[in-house]
């Protein structure tokens, strides 16, 4: 053996026939030289010329730095051609016949097909007919299908396998004649249509030393206009590929049929890569085009049921923000929810409405677009009263990724490293990472980050971040759901816990001093079951002049939390307790929520005190704030509470007490009611856990009871007086809360629920809507009610915070008061502390501080209490679907009564209220035929196969769990009854059962 060691880094090894070489080449890592192990007669007969090359090229890492990367290529000079035809190769097997004969008018002579990379993308249907055969499959071509499309890559390899196709891989980027390095200043693309010219021009003048009579050509099949002349140039035979029609399923009768040496149509020609989205603006053109009003701007929020439809809120002033509906992939152009887009509104023509139609992104599509679900979704009538603003995305003003919880799909590739990842969130979309420890993270939960979105991928790339567990998991699911919606709940660091009261903590003279001592009065506290952060107590007393004392008693958090430490900056940030199923996310540390602050009984406790005097009417005569100390009496749950005011036996204080302040709050309550306050309904429901396994094992609506209207009713009033108060002392930087009014337009589906039944809802004001929601009452339908106001409570807006020095409205629509705040719950929500500082310092109680006078510091603070108060409602929504889930898995499948909500173009959401469980009723199934559907818009209403389903319709359904995607497990509800054929199914087990036992 000789080694000859270069400048160029090139090794020149020349082989001897001798064991010392399998041994020397696997120590290096030459995969090849395996295959020459196998065949050991070749390696051994054959002088071979093997070049070892470095590749070098510089990686930045994840932490930022520089990495030099070297690798090594080995070139070979005994690769086969594959041919039967070749005397030279001396080849023990061949793939490529010497009578390559395909009936074509182009190409009467004997000759092998050789595709570049577009040809194969755009043509696979054609390389899959049994007509074309004796193609040759560069290693070059190979690799680039394989990073751009996993579903076309797996269907070459399968054409590959295919011994009656005669498909053969040349490895051209091993061949010491057909390897090219990239030059300066060139494109990959363009290296790559060069190694596919050179290795096509190698395999011609390779075959042309054949025997004449046996001699063959190789025809270059390529679309690309400039890769093309420059192989006529090289004297390469060269055609273009005809694009077939994808409607006519017969093959073509020969290879004319699809080949062409001209070409048919320059508008469809193949470049480099294939272009799915619009290019973005640059922010230039993008601010240019704000200012002078060509573009919106404003926030892409994505649809949770339809992938192909978002809106984008476009933020004015009060009134004068507008929603922008968008649709389609190539509108939708790239844009993730939240990011801050620039939005181009498309003329009124083009408006649309939004879709009634479900779907998901289920399957891998790689860069296929959807025509078929993109046509669906714009199909259908659209009503010039039902468009709303419709646009496209033309630019990123902001993007707003962050890791993204989810699942890692596998390739169907074996040996692939790229692969699919699907976010927990239906409205991201899948995400393509390369990963080598794929087999690892198959079945975890993973987060994953978004590098870019390349405008020819279908789905944007990213890369693995770290691992969250296994799926199914209760702790992993919980982590889950917890990152996705942004929860604070690592533990309290060392700083946060340093402001804590040394234990053992006692009231103290200095306390006492500044307090009003209200520790003889009957006060006692009325929560849910197991409740232990106990913010609020009442009490109810007769005074002399006949008149009553009321007090509601509220935990004095801002007398441990003081401003601007580390306590206090932690509990702002987190903004709001997060109470899960079985779980609670403290705002504050536990030793503050559930016991130095919480209004325990039979412990003294310092309380901020709103008292007021009230006459027989209910009216308030007098209003007082003060700092205290109370004892609670007794720590009682809703049903306790009540029991004792039903009790006639039972008269000790706090019974009293209770009927006192229940009597005045249903007062308090008629009174609101009078003025236009709402009463909504919304399905909540309560778990009851298995103490062992934390399981759910009883799933039952919420009950309420009248002690829960009465706690309500003096919360309501305490928070009202409050933000008078403030408000009165700092108008300039009070924090209230406000219930914008919602738009006419939101009430479209209240309207035509109640239509449907022959009745009006007018919605002209609070008030109005609050009547005509009293009146609509159907005979022998009692649920239609509760089903009407559940509907309204999906037409209103979302209530927020704000500083009173930064908006103008202050109108709360839903409890029709001029004014509100939160001042009742200091353990869970950081706005009351703010509202206890601001209250404090107006009766004397407290000194202010800097931030607490800066209106754009509240503001700011609101906006992220806003923020948490809404992400802590969606991950109690998500904890509870997940916990439904595992409720339903151990119960397998149920028949339940349940009454249509909504209708869409292909599916029904059901209500059952037993469980107050909504779920979507799919009438289009993939794996048998589609019924024949209606959709009436107006009604609106869904007709299948005759038979027509209305809103509020009473339907049977089963209910089981769905875990056939271990991603998106979902609750799945199949109709049983009305019965119609070929789309109802039979009800399961148990209940047939019971039929029979009843005949």
């Amino acid at each position: 053996m000789q080694v000859l060691l270069m400048s160029t880094c090139t090794v020149s090894i020349t082989l001897q026939p001798a064991t010392e070489l399998y041994v020397m080449l696997l120590d290096v890592g030459l995969h090849t030289a395996i295959q020459m192990k196998k065949k050991k007669k070749m390696a051994l007969k054959s002088f071979t010329q093997i070049m070892l090359k470095s590749k070098t090229f510089v990686k930045k890492t994840r932490s930022g730095g520089i990495m030099k990367i070297v690798r090594e290529h080995y070139l070979r000079d005994d690769i086969w051609c594959g041919s039967e035809v070749c005397t030279e190769c001396k080849q023990e097997e061949t793939v490529l016949q010497k009578d390559a004969c395909i009936e074509s008018n182009l190409c009467s002579f004997a000759h092998y097909l050789l595709p570049d990379t577009n040809i194969v993308l755009s043509q696979i249907d054609i390389l899959e007919d049994p007509l074309i055969k004796n193609v040759i499959i560069l290693q070059t071509v190979l690799q680039e299908v394989r990073h751009r499309s996993a579903p076309i890559y797996k269907r070459l390899k399968d054409i590959l396998h295919d011994k009656e196709k005669h498909f053969y891989t040349f490895t051209n980027e091993h061949h010491r004649e057909t390897y090219i390095e990239r030059e300066q200043g060139e494109s990959a693309n363009d290296r790559n249509d060069r190694a596919i010219r050179i290795s096509t021009k190698w395999y011609s003048d390779h075959l042309n030393n054949t025997p004449t009579d046996k001699r063959l050509k190789v025809v270059l099949l390529t679309n690309d206009r400039g890769n093309k002349e420059k192989a006529e140039e090289s004297g390469l035979l060269t055609y273009r590929c005809k694009k077939q029609d994808t409607s006519v399923t017969s093959v073509p009768q020969d290879e004319t049929a699809v080949l062409t040496s001209v070409p048919q149509d320059e508008t469809n020609e193949i470049t480099s890569s294939k272009v799915l989205f619009p290019e973005h603006l640059p922010l230039s053109r993008i601010q240019s085009g704000i200012k002078s009003g060509t573009f919106q701007q404003g926030t892409f929020r994505a649809s949770r049921d339809n992938y192909l439809e978002a809106t984008v809120f476009v933020h004015g002033e009060g009134d004068d923000s507008t929603e922008v509906l968008i649709q389609g992939l190539q509108n939708l152009n790239r844009a993730v929810h939240q990011d801050l887009v620039a939005v181009e509104i498309l003329p009124l023509d083009q408006w649309v409405a939004p879709s009634s139609v479900v779907l998901q992104d289920e399957g891998p599509k790689e860069d296929d677009v959807t025509e078929e679900e993109e046509a669906e979704l714009k199909s259908g009538p659209s009503g010039a009263a039902s468009r709303k603003p419709t646009g496209r995305v033309v630019g990123i003003i902001k993007r707003n990724w962050r890791p993204f919880c989810g699942m890692l799909f596998l390739s169907q590739i074996k040996e692939a490293t790229r692969h699919l990842f699907t976010p927990a969130d239906r409205r991201i979309p899948r995400i393509r990472i390369e990963t080598r420890q794929a087999a690892t993270l198959a079945g975890q939960r993973i987060m994953v980050a978004i590098d870019g979105w390349p405008k020819h991928s279908r789905y944007p790339n990213g890369h693995f971040v770290r691992s969250l567990g296994s799926a199914g998991d209760k702790e992993t699911e919980t982590e889950v759901l917890l990152l996705e919606h942004d929860v604070p709940h690592q533990d309290f660091s060392q700083a946060v816990l340093s402001f804590l009261p040394k234990m053992p903590w006692n009231i103290t003279e200095e306390d006492m001093a500044v307090r009003e001592d209200l520790r003889n009065l009957t006060v006692c506290s009325v929560d849910p079951p197991g409740c232990t952060d106990i913010d609020d107590a009442l009490h109810c007393r007769d005074l002399p002049n006949g008149n009553q004392e009321v007090g509601v008693h509220i935990a004095d958090v801002s007398h441990f939390i003081r401003p601007g430490n580390a306590m206090d900056l932690e509990a702002a940030n987190r903004g709001t307790t997060v109470y899960l199923t079985g779980r609670r996310i403290d705002m504050v540390p536990e030793l503050l929520s559930s016991n130095l602050c919480s209004l325990r009984s039979s412990v003294e406790r310092l309380a901020f005190s709103c008292i007021w005097e009230i006459n027989d009417k209910a009216e308030i005569v007098k209003t007082r704030f003060t700092k205290s100390v109370i004892n609670s009496k007794a720590s009682l749950t809703y049903a306790e509470a009540q029991m004792r005011i039903d009790d006639a036996n039972m008269n000790d204080d706090t019974t009293k007490s209770l009927r006192g302040l229940n009597r005045l709050a249903k007062i308090l309550k008629k009174r609101r009611i009078e003025k236009g306050a709402l009463t909504l309904s919304s399905p909540e429901v309560r778990f009851h856990i298995d103490s062992e396994t934390h399981d759910p094992i009883d799933l039952q609506t919420k009950e309420l009871k009248e002690t829960n209207s009465m706690v309500e009713e003096f919360m309501l009033l305490a928070n009202i007086s409050v933000a008078q108060k403030i408000y009165d002392e700092f108008s300039e930087c009070a924090l209230l809360r406000k219930h914008p009014a919602p738009p006419p337009s939101n009430y479209d589906i209240l309207n035509k629920a109640a239509k449907s039944k022959d009745m009006v809802i007018h919605t002209d004001s609070a008030k109005a809507l609050a009547d005509s929601l009293d009146a609509a009452q159907v005979d022998g339908f009692p649920y239609f009610n509760t089903l009407l106001r559940i509907l309204a409570t999906r037409c209103m807006m979302q209530a927020v915070y704000f500083c009173s020095g930064m908006d103008s409205d202050f109108h709360h629509y839903g409890l029709a008061s001029p004014i509100y705040t939160h001042f009742t719950s200091p353990i869970r929500r950081y706005s009351d502390i703010i509202v206890h500082r601001l209250l404090a310092v107006a009766i004397g109680a407290d000194s202010t501080y800097p931030d607490l006078m800066d209106k754009h510091k509240q503001s700011a603070l609101c906006n992220n209490l806003n923020y948490r108060h809404k992400m802590a409602q969606y991950a109690q929504r998500a904890s509870v679907a997940y916990h439904t889930q595992l409720f339903f898995k151990s119960r397998g499948i149920l028949n339940e009564e349940g009454f249509i909500l909504f209708v869409r173009k292909n599916a029904i959401i059901v209500l059952i209220p037993k469980f107050g469980l909504e779920g979507t009723v799919f009438f289009e199934n993939k794996d048998k035929p589609s019924p024949k559907l209606i959709f009436n818009e107006e009604a609106p209403s869904l007709t299948v196969e005759g038979h027509s389903f209305n809103m509020f319709d009473k339907v049977k359904v089963t209910i089981s769990l769905d875990a056939s995607n271990v991603q998106h497990q979902k609750i799945r509800m199949s109709l049983v009854e009305p019965v119609i054929s070929g789309v109802s199914v039979a009800p399961s087990e148990p209940e047939v059962k019971r039929a029979k036992l009843d005949r």
